[in-house]
């Protein structure tokens, strides 16, 4: 009886020791999956600034031609009155 009771206590042992490893395999392989999913994240987060900076350069210059444009043409209007405004006197 008491061999028994031994031999069971060195098999639960060895049972837990096994499921300590395996533990310590998957939480190993947990830590791998979510360092991986974390540089995926911040290669998007990356990516995504860099199309923000893309557009918001794209805006900008859009922007800075249409006030060209805007500037130029009242320009125009402007001689354009100062030439009718001759013209009257």
């Amino acid at each position: 009886m008491r061999s028994t009771l031994i031999m069971t206590a060195a098999v639960a042992c060895l049972a837990l020791g096994a499921c300590s490893n395996k533990t310590q395999n998957d939480a190993a392989a947990a830590g791998d999956h979510a360092a991986a999913a974390a540089d995926k994240a911040g290669d998007a987060t990356v990516s995504a600034a860099h199309d923000a900076a893309a557009n918001t350069s794209a805006a900008v210059n859009t922007a800075a031609a249409d006030t060209s444009a805007a500037a130029a043409k009242a320009g125009r209007k402007a001689d354009a009155a100062a030439d009718a405004a001759a013209r009257q006197k």
